[in-house]
């Protein structure tokens, strides 16, 4: 049989296709390009029978990298056999064009298949972690971040990538809190249209662009008691003020895929919730993609009590789901409940449509072989510019949560530096969380970094002080991979000893301590969301030495750090920083670079504190100075978090002006111009994220105490002052009323501008309509 990527008569649209589709649906058809992919599928579905359609709803992880407990068995045949749609978890470009050769030589169709996989921070070369990239409030290097995972993930075949992930969370106990962007809608929104940009480039024909899947809809962060895959239940309201925001942004920057989440949505699972993915994302929004469900999420449903395998695949398709991951529900089921009356062919039809266009948008039916060059995998992946992509976009995530009396920077010549801690000397754990392709053996370690920037210019003592955790129990849990975290040969008492004699030595300490690759994402809830005991009893026995003690904290999440921030001299959060992770640490901690920044999720105190994010509402008793009964506080702690949102220091200084306003009083659309000096006053050239918060006192309903609604990352030499303006109309106004309706309110509202949400100046202005 002719192949009919050979067969030009089967592209050519003709006028006849178009009179054959329905007239509503071709009068919506407005863009050529449309009604030519229109036309192109409705004969291509024409041809198809139910299987064939059925199948493209199919997809199949090939084993190659697993991310959960359930795998899929006869992919070759399926392939042949039409019965698949796509694959994920299959790289590089052998492996692709034997299994696309599958589909195209071998199926009756010639279908293509689509390859995701879970990209999260980088293909090959792995970023800063999402919430350590976040903490760079710079879109530029977000976006860039994503167009070079691109560019790899395509040199190996794939063309879908489950990223990026938006989902806003407020609990730090959630190990997923990793692979967001933290607790604000406004920030997070602008994120995730950066990340969909970067993915999707200018054209998804593009041999490097991939399609971006947005995750994981919806509010799948606002998991009860921080618990993966646990309950989620809240108001109508704070979806859409507080959760929804960065899914539509991804969404109105052009996602093409969406994938369902795993909790429930109003009692009703994400996967089978035809208000979230028909009413809301598809009606409302305007989504013209596909929805994916997670992996398994369809036949968990049955869990969450809606019925067996065909009972709750027939839920899904009907309220929106056109892909399944792995479960097979589909495949095994909706022909049978076709025929039973319980689906129809139309919404068959319209799922199978959704797919096709996907695979014609990323025009593999002009070439299904279109990323699938031996070349290009060999020049395009794991570049010395990409590497040094991914230590830029390092550098700029670190923050710096403590600097007693400038420790930092170091030093680059004279004196003795101990370095401990037993993340000093370690590659596996620089990635972080969600590296499918990552080869940790590549990555640099800190030990390495320190001497690839000061050589033998500072004398570099090293030991390794701890164990990562000494709980056994709590190891087996941690090595859901060979070999992730082990138990070192020695005693906890003689690695304490070891790293004292050497901190002895030394002038300087640099603790290398916190959370290893496995103890944050996915399935990586913690209740206890300290630094490991193991290395906490490390750091108590070398600060009775009295030596100043520098932290390089990797975290996946905020962490309580109460005794480190009352006992350390100094404390550089570097979060996960990928493969480039040595590098990066060492060029921010001997002055090389400035850290610029700003955590995106509120660090607590105590674990008892949780949930605590910046935009909370107030209460009837808030509490202020002054007597503490009766108001909405604690007995035994602050109120205040460990570091607030918008927090990052860097080793100059910045003074902030008073706000100056453009008017105090308007009208209607008017726009507000609110200003700001800020002034480099210290030694050290530096980077300033300057954030600006709205308050609206009076509304009719109560409203959060402030919100993010503008920020602008700038740089100044020392001395150098600089003027910073935020153009403010109605629409930073907005926000959505008890009858859901996106408006504002006349009255006073309060301009807020500052270095965090916690330090800011400001001014008021009435605003009538």
């Amino acid at each position: 049989m002719k192949s009919f990527f050979t067969n030009k008569a089967f592209f050519k649209i003709t006028a006849a296709a178009m009179l054959a589709m329905p007239f509503g649906q071709a009068m919506a058809q407005t863009a050529p390009a449309d009604a030519k992919m229109n036309a192109f599928v409705s004969t291509l579905m024409k041809k198809m029978t139910v299987d064939e359609k059925i199948g493209q709803l199919n997809l199949v992880t090939s084993g190659m990298a697993i991310t959960g407990s359930v795998t899929n068995n006869g992919v070759d045949n399926g392939i042949a056999n039409g019965k698949i749609g796509g694959i994920f978890g299959l790289y590089g470009v052998e492996n692709v064009r034997k299994a696309q050769e599958l589909a195209v030589k071998n199926s009756r169709l010639h279908i293509p298949l689509i390859f995701g996989l879970d990209v999260i921070h980088g293909h090959r070369t792995i970023f800063p972690i999402p919430l350590g990239m976040s903490a760079t409030w710079d879109l530029d290097i977000i976006q860039k971040s994503a167009r070079v995972a691109a560019k790899e993930a395509t040199a190996e075949g794939l063309n879908w990538v489950f990223s990026p992930m938006v989902d806003i969370a407020r609990d730090a106990r959630w190990g997923r809190i990793s692979e967001g962007s933290g607790e604000d809608p406004y920030l997070g929104g602008k994120i995730a249209g950066a990340m969909v940009k970067g993915y999707q480039g200018t054209n998804l024909k593009n041999a490097d662009a991939v399609i971006a899947c947005v995750k994981h809809f919806a509010l799948y962060g606002g998991a009860e008691a921080g618990r993966e895959y646990n309950t989620v239940d809240m108001s109508r309201l704070q979806m859409y003020q507080d959760y929804l925001p960065p899914y539509k942004a991804a969404v109105d920057a052009g996602a093409g895929s969406i994938m369902s989440s795993f909790n429930t949505v109003d009692g009703v699972p994400s996967t089978g919730n035809k208000w979230l993915l028909t009413d809301l994302l598809r009606k409302q929004w305007g989504f013209k993609g596909f929805v994916v469900s997670d992996y398994t999420s369809l036949s968990e449903m049955s869990n969450h009590g809606l019925g067996d395998l065909a009972q709750v695949s027939a839920i899904a398709l009907k309220a929106g789901l056109d892909m399944d991951m792995v479960a097979e529900g589909f495949l095994n089921t909706l022909k049978k409940s076709l025929q039973q009356g319980k689906v129809t062919q139309a919404e068959i039809d319209a799922a199978c449509r959704r797919i096709l266009e996907a695979k014609y948008k990323l025009g593999l039916f002009d070439n299904p072989y279109k990323s699938l060059n031996a070349e290009v995998e060999k020049k395009n992946v794991f570049t010395e510019e990409n590497r040094k992509a991914a230590r830029v976009a390092a550098e700029h995530s670190f923050v710096l949560l403590k600097n007693t009396n400038q420790i930092l920077p170091l030093k680059k010549s004279g004196g003795t530096i101990a370095v401990v801690g037993p993340l000093a000397d370690n590659k596996r754990d620089m990635l972080g969380t969600w590296v499918i392709a990552g080869e940790w053996e590549k990555s640099v370690s800190v030990m390495e970094g320190m001497k690839h920037v000061v050589g033998d210019n500072v004398k570099l003592l090293y030991a390794k002080g701890a164990n990562i955790t000494d709980d056994t129990e709590f190891m087996k849990r941690l090595n859901f991979g060979p070999g992730m975290v082990s138990l070192d040969a020695r005693s906890p008492e003689d690695m304490i000893d070891e790293a004292v004699k050497t901190a002895k030595k030394a002038d300087i300490i640099v603790a290398v301590v916190g959370e290893s690759q496995s103890m944050s994402g996915e399935s990586s809830s913690r209740s206890d969301i300290g630094i490991p005991e193991s290395q906490k009893n490390m750091l108590k026995a070398l600060a009775k030495l009295g030596k100043p003690i520098v932290i390089v904290l990797f975290n996946g999440r905020p962490l309580t750090l109460s005794w480190e921030h009352e006992n350390a001299a100094a404390i550089l959060d570097v979060w996960a920083p990928g493969t480039e992770a040595g590098n990066a640490i060492a060029e921010v901690l001997f002055g090389n670079y400035n850290p610029s920044g700003k955590i995106t999720a509120t660090f607590p105190r105590t674990v008892g504190q949780i949930p605590i994010y910046y935009n909370h509402k107030n209460t009837g008793r808030p509490y202020t100075d002054g007597p503490t009964k009766f108001k909405s506080n604690y007995l035994d702690i602050s109120n205040d978090p460990q570091y607030p949102f918008g927090y990052g220091l860097s080793y100059t200084s910045f003074g902030y002006s008073d706000v100056k306003l453009s008017k105090t009083k308007l009208k209607g659309n008017e726009t507000l111009t609110a200003k700001v000096t800020v002034t480099n006053n210290g030694a050290y050239a530096g980077e300033e994220v300057v954030q600006m918060y709205v308050t609206d006192p009076v509304a009719s309903l109560s409203r959060s105490v402030q919100e993010l609604k503008g920020f602008q990352k700038i740089s100044l030499q020392p001395g150098e002052a600089k003027e910073v303006s935020f153009a403010i109309t109605p629409e930073q106004l907005k926000f959505y009323n008890s009858q859901l309706k996106y408006d504002w309110e006349p009255g006073e509202f309060i301009i807020r501008i500052g270095t965090s949400s916690a330090d800011t100046h400001s001014a008021k202005v009435q605003w009538q309509k």
